[in-house]
C-alpha cells in the first residue's frame, strides 16, 4: 500500500524527491501518512479535495483486496 501511494504522489508533484510515505500498521487497519513539499500540497489535495478523495478510493479498493483497512493522511 505504501508503494502505491508513493507512486501516485510522485506522478502528481513537481518535487518527487521530497515525497515521503510512512505506514503505521495495526491489526486490522494501517495508517498511511503522505508528506510532500509545501508547494506541491495543493496538487496532491486537488480542487475541493477531489484528488485526495480519488487517492483514498484507490487505496480503499486495493486494501479491501488484501482484507485490511487503510487510511490515508496527508500531512503538511
Amino acid at each position: 500500500m505504501k508503494d502505491l501511494v508513493a507512486y501516485i504522489a510522485r506522478a502528481l508533484v513537481d518535487k518527487s524527491d521530497e515525497v515521503k510515505v510512512t505506514e503505521i500498521e495495526g491489526e486490522q487497519t494501517s495508517v498511511i501518512e503522505l508528506k510532500v513539499a509545501k508547494e506541491d500540497l495543493g496538487k496532491v489535495i486537488g480542487k475541493q479535495g477531489r484528488t485526495a478523495r480519488a487517492m483514498r478510493t484507490i487505496l480503499s479498493a486495493a486494501s479491501t483486496k488484501i482484507g485490511k483497512r487503510s487510511v490515508l493522511e496527508i500531512l503538511e
